[in-house]
């Protein structure tokens, strides 16, 4: 469903992907394990639209997207929940999730209230404080709204940067709980997260990222993939 081809990336003069190559099957999860800086954020960004490829590919369902303005790619079916959830200042959390339903082209007035109506359903907190400032929300609450703007227009691909950073143990849960809601409906996932038990436990599959590198690959349930991939990020 999504291929990854020789994908190079640079910031101005630094290089920081170098070849990526990596894929996911419709439906999958996919966990993306590196250290700090290793350029997990920047492979995400690039897939996303956010950052413009130098050399390589990004293609969803055989179409080739990484050309494509972030706009476009958003309008492909392809969520993204960055790290720093990018709540739009000034703006209530039902507006920040209304205007995620702009990419839904075409729908009418009632498609989108029953889009947020699903969305409600599964974040009550969100419907509880609907008419809040989003930037004013606790920092889980936050992260909960960066989800449910990414998936109110149901995202064939979600794209998930360090979703639990710095957030209770309760809210860690609940991410992980829609996670797992989300592969079993159907939804590919790409997944970068510090947290190895609960990720491998989440994920079908995993990529180790080292300097813009895939240095390991392997299958999250298998006992000798995680032990390497444990000693490829040993620090």
């Amino acid at each position: 469903m999504l291929k990854v081809d020789n994908l190079h990336t640079h910031y101005g003069p630094s290089h920081i992907l170098h070849g990526i190559a990596l894929e996911a099957a419709a439906g999958e999860v996919v966990g993306i394990f590196g250290r700090n800086g290793a350029g997990k954020t920047t492979l995400l960004k690039t897939i996303a639209g956010w950052v413009k490829p130098s050399e390589g590919g990004v293609s969803v369902d055989k179409e080739e997207i990484g050309h494509l303005p972030p706009e476009k790619v958003c309008r492909r079916g392809i969520g993204f929940v960055p790290e720093d959830r990018r709540i739009f200042p000034g703006l209530t959390v039902e507006e920040n999730i209304s205007l995620a339903l702009l990419q839904g082209a075409g729908m009418s007035s009632a498609e989108e209230r029953a889009s947020l109506d699903r969305i409600y359903t599964r974040f009550p907190r969100l419907q509880e404080r609907r008419k809040q400032i989003g930037t004013s929300l606790s920092g889980g609450e936050q992260q909960m709204l960066a989800m449910a703007r990414a998936i109110v227009c149901r995202p064939r691909l979600l794209l998930i940067d360090e979703p639990t950073e710095g957030l209770a143990p309760m809210i860690v849960d609940e991410i992980f709980k829609l996670i797992a809601e989300l592969r079993a409906a159907g939804t590919t996932i790409l997944l970068v997260e510090q947290n190895l038990h609960a990720a491998l436990a989440a994920s079908d599959r995993f990529y180790v990222i080292e300097r813009g590198r895939v240095v390991e690959s392997g299958v999250s349930r298998v006992e000798a993939d995680q032990e390497r991939l444990y000693a490829a990020i040993a620090v």
